[in-house]
């Protein structure tokens, strides 16, 4: 039995370690391979001269092939700048898109005089977001003429923003942006009117482009950044690799789609019908999406409003839920949504109180273990009793081992004697591997946990602990303080915990803190936090048990 705990012990910990490359990191390489050109859509633009810089491309498109190029006036375009409580942007004439787009109340770093967080990385050749389009009579690239230079909010914290433009066939463009100081919600009406003397027909496109918002860290490797749509009813995250050869359509009801990351979303909500398709090409590095509509014909005269939602900005679960479109869906904590979820609001409960969120995750590894005390307490007790009942095994052993079913038989009628579950004692490890992932999932993905300090060194509980000592150290960089109290915590619980008569396997049980050490060193400092405090409670509830536990009496038999 003491073979088998053993075994239980080390596959438990494969499966951390599997599950974590399975979940978390993936296996192989995201592909970076260029786009290559199909008929129904846009080609790839050559790439950059700069070898680092990411490949220019155009949005993905359902024109026909050989649509007229875009009528500029020829003056350059003016940029109109728009500042709320909650962000600066800078919208340009130049196809009416977005230029800039800076979050107040998040930073691009922790240090003290980081900028505010940029959801808009790409230049005017790879090509900005929010451009529109309808069809080949009015292209994506049209230089609109705005009626003003600078925005300016009414007592109400209202503005709009109309910006004008003519495609050279009769079709004239007006959209229409409406802000709000107190909301990131913006809203978009886009008008097109027929002012020739013949039909014309087109398909009502809002173009995005979108490089990664985070950069290359141990934390933004580990989840999912790309396009993000909800479409009938299901959440659908796209990997740059499903379309790495060529452009990748869904199409569906439309509430939500746009480009995300693990803490922020640029999402477009499609009003009216003017969202039946989503579509997306690029790599890794530059990824070009559109929301497309029906086909629709506009007699001469006739006109046509499209009306979006646009929403730039954190990916917080109540503000998703209170903005509703079920945005709340781009927090996706997949399997372990039923756990992750009451598990942030309880973080959030707590940190309401004491403004730390390393004490609220303390709180909460507290008041977990009180839930599972008495599963625990059960457990430990009958390891305890497993290894006071090792030398009456080892005797049935050596008398049986010519025997195996009587061996077996015997070993089991001990068991049922002393009221002893073989299997007692790995129950409460299983139980908390489904915590362990959900807290992992909260720690990483909520913007709430997002460079929230704790205590000293640990200045980003979203991020691994690091001790910087003046100079970096291979691979660490700095000492992993907290991460190696996590694995002294974990070799003394296994010191306290009945071992096992067979020396080898002890060593092997032994093993596991090292094992554990290594795979923690670059997880959130918030989990290794969770785990620390943990194995404190495990280690008290462990010396417990030692000190009031009575010997199990060992009849004859």
């Amino acid at each position: 039995m003491d073979t088998y705990r053993a075994f239980v012990a080390i596959i438990i910990s494969f499966v951390i370690l599997l599950g974590y490359q399975y979940l978390f990191v993936g296996f192989g390489n995201k592909s970076q391979a260029p786009i290559e050109q199909t008929k129904e859509q846009s080609a790839v633009v050559s790439p950059e001269k700069k070898a680092e810089a990411a490949p220019s491309l155009t949005a993905p498109s359902a024109e026909p092939a050989g649509a007229a190029a875009p009528v500029r006036p020829d003056r350059p375009a003016r940029e109109i700048t728009v500042e709320t409580d909650l962000y600066k942007a800078v919208i340009t004439e130049d196809g009416g898109a977005i230029k800039s787009f800076v979050l107040k109340e998040h930073t691009e770093s922790i240090a003290k005089d980081s900028p505010g967080k940029e959801l808009v990385r790409t230049t005017a050749d790879q090509g900005w977001p929010l451009k529109f389009s309808w069809g080949s009579a009015a292209p994506a690239g049209l230089l609109y003429d705005s009626d003003a230079q600078k925005v300016v909010f009414g007592k109400d914290g209202k503005a709009v923003l109309t910006m004008k433009a003519s495609a050279g066939n009769g079709l004239e463009i007006e959209r229409t942006f409406s802000f709000d100081t107190r909301s990131y919600l913006i809203d978009l009406t886009v008008k097109v009117a027929n002012t020739s003397n013949q039909p014309l027909q087109g398909i009502a496109q809002l173009h995005q482009v979108n490089s990664p918002f985070e950069g290359a860290n141990a934390a933004s490797k580990f989840l999912f950044a790309g396009p993000s749509a909800f479409i009938n009813g299901t959440l659908h995250e796209v990997k740059a690799k499903e379309f790495a050869d060529g452009a990748k359509t869904i199409q569906g009801k439309i509430e939500w789609a746009g480009y995300a990351s693990n803490y922020f979303l640029c999402g477009i909500i499609p009003v009216t019908d003017s969202g039946a398709s989503f579509t997306m090409q690029g790599t890794d590095a530059l990824t070009a999406t559109v929301i497309a509509g029906n086909l629709d014909t506009l007699q001469p005269g006739q006109s046509k409003q499209y009306a979006y939602h646009v929403f730039y900005g954190p990916k917080k679960l109540t503000l998703l839920k209170e903005l509703g479109y079920n945005l709340d869906k781009a927090v996706n904590f997949g399997w372990f949504d039923i756990i992750a979820k009451p598990t942030l609001w309880l973080l959030n409960f707590f940190y309401g109180f004491f403004r730390n969120y390393g004490i609220a995750i303390i709180l909460v590894t507290v008041l977990f273990k009180a839930v599972f005390w008495p599963i625990t307490q059960k457990g430990m007790k009958s390891m305890k009793n497993m290894q006071k009942l090792q030398p009456k095994m080892m005797k049935i052993k050596e008398k049986y081992k010519d025997d195996p079913a009587k061996m077996n038989q015997e070993v089991m009628s001990l068991y049922k004697t002393y009221k002893v579950n073989p299997l007692g004692g790995c129950l409460p490890m299983v139980l908390q591997i489904p915590i362990f992932f959900a807290l992992y999932k909260v720690l990483l993905q909520c913007i709430e946990l997002r460079h929230a300090p704790f205590m000293l060194w640990i200045t980003d509980l979203s991020a691994p602990d690091r001790l910087w000592i003046g100079f970096n150290l291979p691979y660490l960089g700095g000492i992993p303080v907290l991460t190696l109290l996590m694995g002294a915590s974990m070799f003394l619980q296994q010191k306290l915990s009945p071992t096992t008569a067979d020396p080898t396997q002890a060593k092997i049980m032994m093993f596991l803190p090292v094992v554990f050490t290594f795979m923690f060193l670059n997880f959130a400092s918030g989990l290794v936090l969770y785990w620390f405090v943990n194995n404190l409670l495990a280690i008290l509830q462990q010396y417990m048990i030692n000190r009031t536990s009575k010997p199990v009496p060992v009849k004859a038999r």
